[in-house]
């Protein structure tokens, strides 16, 4: 059988094989150490920002799963640059033999599956954020004022930090707050009858202002920031509301946060896609370098030609042969087997 993709490597062929593959592992542990980072950036991310996605979002998976590609990844280029610096002293290589076919294994199977799933994840999960964030934050406003609540008792909190670290105010502008009760009626008078109108116009009995909560306004608003009757024109004659960015934060967190999230993303797909490049390189060549040095024994400065390949036998003969007993090997059954001759019989002497 002919091998897959042979290719002669003489000594200085072999060497330079050698060489190149040491330089790519580290560029791959490079890679992969930058992946790891990029991963755990975004995981903390999350970690602050995952109330705000709504609980069936699978976003999560994606640096999950890069972080546990950059590890396999991170792995295999240190142990390739291991075996090739090692393949040019004859006396160092002899231990790295047994340990070449367990990394080429581990390389292709793990790092190499968990690299092309993550690399999927990346170019499928994002487009999972709209619908995410657009529900994860319509949750959070909704039980903004639940801060005696079990369980809720940190949504007000959570959500005063995002607009004020984010620039943002509501899920797509400050109008969204015009429409859920963000005041606690633990701080609502029953006595006032602006109170009481206001809960019995609304058919589902909520306190529903024009206002909005204090981590919408802008800190360099050159005026105290306006938070309430912000519908009603007559109520602030001197404010512009052409210049309403001045006052209060002009984008959505929603928008706000699917482009920081794709944003990370984005970057960390980048640094799968070189990850994933760099390892087929790195592999490739180790295995070469693997079967170059097998057929001279494990001694790279052996003099002559010798040939690298990437399987031993075609593809099409070692299907053919897969199915075989014993290797290939076709034995026939005992009773097919032909019959031995009779050993000749010595010559027995005549009796006396």
């Amino acid at each position: 059988m002919a091998p897959v993709l042979p290719l002669v490597l003489p000594l200085q062929a072999r060497i330079r094989l050698a060489q190149g593959l040491w330089l790519l592992s580290w560029l791959l542990a490079l890679a992969s150490g930058l992946t790891l980072v990029s991963s755990g950036h975004l995981l903390a991310q999350l970690r602050h920002l995952g109330t705000f996605l709504a609980p069936s979002c699978r976003f999560p998976a994606l640096p999950q799963t890069a972080l546990a590609a950059g590890a396999v990844a991170l792995g295999t280029g240190l142990g390739a640059a291991g075996a090739s610096r090692a393949s040019l002293d004859a006396a160092r290589f002899p231990p790295w033999r047994g340990v070449l076919g367990p990394l080429l294994a581990a390389g292709t199977a793990g790092g190499g599956g968990l690299l092309i799933l993550a690399l999927g994840l990346a170019l499928g999960l994002p487009m999972s954020l709209d619908q995410g964030l657009e529900e994860g934050l319509g949750i959070a406003l909704a039980h903004y004022k639940d801060t005696e609540v079990p369980g809720r008792c940190q949504a007000k909190r959570l959500m005063d930090e995002l607009q004020l670290k984010h620039h943002c105010c509501g899920r797509h502008g400050y109008k969204d707050w015009f429409g859920v009760q963000w005041v606690s009626s633990r701080y609502l008078d029953p006595n006032d009858q602006d109170v009481v109108d206001r809960i019995q116009s609304n058919v589902e009995g909520l306190y529903l202002t024009d206002g909005v909560p204090f981590s919408c306004c802008n800190p360099h608003s050159p005026r105290p920031c306006l938070q309430s009757r912000l519908s009603d024109p007559y109520a602030h004659p001197l404010f512009d509301p052409r210049q309403r960015n001045l006052n209060l934060w002009a984008q959505g967190c929603h928008e706000v946060l699917l482009g920081h999230l794709q944003d990370l993303s984005s970057t960390l797909g980048s640094m799968l896609a070189v990850t994933f490049l760099l390892q087929a390189l790195v592999l490739l060549g180790l295995r070469y370098l693997q079967t170059a040095l097998e057929g001279l024994g494990g001694v790279i400065d052996g003099e002559g030609e010798t040939q690298g390949y990437l399987l031993p036998g075609g593809l099409k003969d070692m299907l053919k042969t897969a199915w075989l007993p014993g290797g290939g090997t076709h034995k026939p059954a005992p009773e097919e087997a032909p019959p031995e001759d009779d050993p000749p019989k010595e010559d027995q002497p005549e009796e006396a």
